[in-house]
Formats: structure tokens, C-alpha cells, sequence
């Protein structure tokens, strides 16, 4: 009688789990989580915080020496927050799929939804969605707050500048293309130090180690330095030596990296034991 009972209140089996459901699961997850919330808030408080401080340093600087200088990227320099945020989304990215690993919940996901590539996809859409709309954010909030600061010295642009709102979208798209790097990187690793390790170096290393180059040797390798190709897109001033293939070729390139490492990522994903 109990066991009629019991099985009397069990829902019906309606098919396999879809990618909606896994969607609506990964959803959960992020949204749960208070060390990934917390990390999405901190990557909008460093890139916009030190945007601002770097507008309001340079309004100082400009007003001691009397001077503006010519080539003054005002959009850039309000976006200057940007370098600093890519490394904290990367946090977050690395942390999305390397963090069921550290727990071994992954195996419940996948015993959840056996299909791995609807599980990875779903990680990878909600993540995308997240880091975008974080991007957003602080993009725009450093840009107006930038312009803000700058419009005392009467060095301020709109929106409508040209190449302004290319710049604060591009801005956003960099942030979300450096998270979807350390994902893929974390998909490969499997291991959250290893990830963000790996995203930090190829994010912020490069650049660093890029300084020491000879110059005849930085002037080829600077297109391909990650940083340098995806800045161009939050960048309205440029010169032909700094960005020779424009700002959405770079962006492209910038992209490729992240790409390699998602399918990468994926294939080790679809072929390894959880």
C-alpha cells in the first residue's frame, strides 16, 4: 500500500532533459552562488571605480601642467578600468565550470543531463548572457562617469561622438570575450588556480613581457599581444603603428583566442571522464 501510494505521487516521465531545462539549471547555479555574485559585483566596482579614479587623476594632471595633450583619448581614458576588470571576470569564468569540478558536483549535472554538449552550451549561453550585461554596465557607467569628470575641463564627449558608443559596447564585449577565454581554459584545465592562472597570462603577462621586446620585434608582435587586439574596439584615437588591422579585425583576433580555447575545451569536455 505504501509503495502504491508512493508511486501514485511520482510525476510522470515526460522525456529526456532539454537544453531549456539545463538552462534554467545553469540559471540557478550562478544565480545562487554568493562567491560568483559577489565576484560579478566586484568586477563592476574595480572597472568602474578605477575608471573614475583614472578620470579624475588625469583632470588633475591636466590642470597642474596647464595642458592637454593632443592625441587625449577622452572615451579611453574613461574606460581605462577595463584592464583591471578583465582579470576579475576572469575569476568568474574560470570559476563557472572549474568550481563543480572542485566539488565533484559536475558528476550530478551529468548524470542530470547526459548529453555533455547541452550541459556545456547551457554553462556557456548563461555565462555569455551574464558577463554581457555586466560589461554593459560598467562600461556605460565608467563612460558617463568618465565624461562627467572630464566635461571641467570642457574635454568631455557624448555618446554621439564618433566612435563613442562603438567604444562603451566594445568595452562591454571585451570584458565578456576575456570571461569566455578563462572558461574555455578553465573547460580544459578542469582546476580553478590552473584557469585563472593560465587567463591572467595570457590576458595580463603577455602585455607585461611584450614591454621587454626589442622594438623592432614589438612592432610585429603588438597586433597579436591579446590585450592590444581587443582594446582597440574601446579605443577612438589610434595611430597606424599602434592598431594596423582597425578595431573589429583586432577584436576578431582577440576573439580567435577565446574560440581556440572553447573548442578546445569542448573536445576535452565531450572525451574525458567527469
Amino acid at each position: 500500500m505504501t509503495s502504491l501510494t508512493l508511486g501514485a505521487t511520482l510525476p510522470p516521465v515526460t522525456g529526456r532533459a532539454g537544453f531549456g531545462g539545463a538552462l534554467r539549471s545553469e540559471w540557478t547555479k550562478i544565480s545562487s552562488l554568493r562567491s560568483t555574485v559577489v565576484t560579478l559585483v566586484a568586477t563592476m566596482a574595480v572597472t568602474i571605480g578605477l575608471s573614475t579614479l583614472f578620470a579624475w587623476g588625469a583632470t588633475h594632471r591636466f590642470t597642474q601642467r596647464g595642458h592637454i595633450p593632443p592625441t587625449f583619448d577622452a572615451v579611453r581614458g574613461s574606460l581605462f578600468g577595463l584592464i583591471f576588470g578583465q582579470l576579475v571576470i576572469a575569476v568568474i569564468g574560470a570559476m563557472v565550470i572549474t568550481g563543480e569540478y572542485g566539488t565533484g558536483m559536475i558528476r550530478t549535472s551529468l548524470a542530470a543531463q547526459p548529453r555533455r554538449m547541452v550541459t556545456l552550451a547551457a554553462k556557456l549561453s548563461v555565462f555569455t548572457a551574464v558577463a554581457l550585461v555586466t560589461g554593459l554596465v560598467s562600461s556605460f557607467a565608467s563612460f558617463l562617469i568618465g565624461q562627467h569628470i572630464f566635461s571641467s575641463l570642457n574635454i568631455g564627449v557624448g555618446l554621439g561622438a564618433p566612435n563613442a558608443l562603438r567604444s562603451v559596447i566594445g568595452g562591454a564585449l571585451f570584458l565578456t570575450v576575456a570571461g569566455l577565454l578563462a572558461f574555455g581554459l578553465g573547460t580544459i584545465l578542469r582546476h580553478t588556480a590552473g584557469a585563472i592562472t593560465a587567463a591572467v597570462g595570457v590576458l595580463f603577462i603577455t602585455f607585461i613581457l611584450y614591454q621587454f621586446l626589442p622594438d623592432d620585434w614589438a612592432a610585429d608582435a603588438q597586433r597579436w599581444i591579446p590585450f592590444f587586439a581587443g582594446s582597440g574596439v574601446w579605443t577612438t584615437v589610434t595611430t597606424p603603428e599602434e592598431h594596423v588591422f582597425g578595431p573589429w579585425v583586432e577584436f576578431a583576433i582577440f576573439t580567435g583566442y577565446a574560440v581556440i580555447a572553447l573548442v578546445i575545451g569542448a573536445i576535452t569536455f565531450r572525451r574525458r571522464d567527469a
